[in-house]
């Protein structure tokens, strides 16, 4: 073999085994990130067959098989009442967020003025006032306007919260459809509003599958607003019917009672991507490539 083709050999096989060492510990490093996100799983899944009074170390995995800590989570719970709460509150609010985002999105990125770019700044600035800051007031004028505190109270605050997001998403993702599909409407006689509804929304797809994800995931795994503006307790979400397992000073925390609640109210969600989870990836899948 002659010399050059000996050095070409060489450096062939000592950039494969370079490239080797650094693949393997790029999965040396992704199974280490797997392990720490997958683990307070699985000690949260082996705590919830336990029996409530088992309060042997969590590390113990699957010491115990029983469903005595479910049948108290979902008594205690009242689970059917509160996953109706909780239904109700997550798809209605969504359904605003979805209707009135890309109702506001439709004309801050279709008309060119500077009025367009102050609503569009007006809600973008949204994103950066945390709730939190302002709950007291919004709380006291909630009770000024007489809005009773119920079940539909903390939709309110879950719309208003989400639509600065849903804007953002919406508007940047409506400059990627073309402008030539409405005007071809608009050429066989078309509105407005049928040209929004008829062309323009069912090409958001992919924005509208993200801000279900999103949203959908926050609004139905939020307790702070419910907490706050929900008073009787049939009207209760399942994050809130959670915080009865934590215990306080004089009653300690049911661990295994309150892993397996966790357990239960992520039951749903879990139930829901296996449904659609072709829907949800090819959704953002297709707005990758559009973006």
């Amino acid at each position: 073999m002659k010399k050059s083709n000996k050095v070409k050999v060489y450096k062939e096989v000592e950039s494969y085994s370079k490239f080797t060492w650094k693949t393997l510990i790029l999965y040396i490093v992704l199974a280490a990130f797997c392990v720490i996100i997958i683990a307070p799983l699985i000690i949260v899944l082996s705590s919830s067959f336990r029996d409530p009074s088992n309060m042997t170390s969590p590390l113990k995995l699957f010491s115990q098989f029983t469903f005595e800590s479910y049948a108290q989570a979902f008594s205690r719970m009242k689970y059917p009442k509160e996953l109706l709460n909780s239904i109700i509150t997550t798809a209605g609010s969504v359904a605003v967020v979805v209707f009135i985002s890309s109702m506001a999105a439709y004309p801050i990125s279709r008309v060119i003025s500077k009025w367009s770019k102050a609503f569009y700044y007006f809600f973008i600035a949204g994103l950066v006032i945390p709730a939190q800051m302002v709950i007291v007031p919004i709380a006291q004028n909630f009770g000024r306007f007489g809005i009773p505190n119920s079940r539909f109270t903390p939709m309110i605050m879950f719309i208003t919260c989400s639509l600065p997001f849903s804007v953002f998403l919406y508007a940047g993702f409506m400059k990627s459809v073309p402008k030539e599909i409405e005007e071809a409407a608009f050429l066989d006689g078309a509105g407005v509003i049928r040209r929004y509804f008829s062309v323009v929304f069912p090409l958001l797809k992919p924005a509208t599958v993200s801000v279900i994800i999103t949203q959908g995931m926050w609004i139905w795994n939020d307790y702070f607003f419910p907490m706050v503006f929900v008073t009787k307790s049939d009207q209760y979400s399942l994050p809130v019917g959670m915080l009865q397992f934590l215990g306080d000073s004089q009653n300690p925390a049911q661990w295994n009672v309150l892993f397996a609640s966790c357990v239960l109210s992520a039951i749903p969600l879990i139930i829901v991507f296996a449904v659609m989870q072709k829907q949800f990836i090819n959704g953002i899948a297709a707005g990758a490539v559009k973006g």
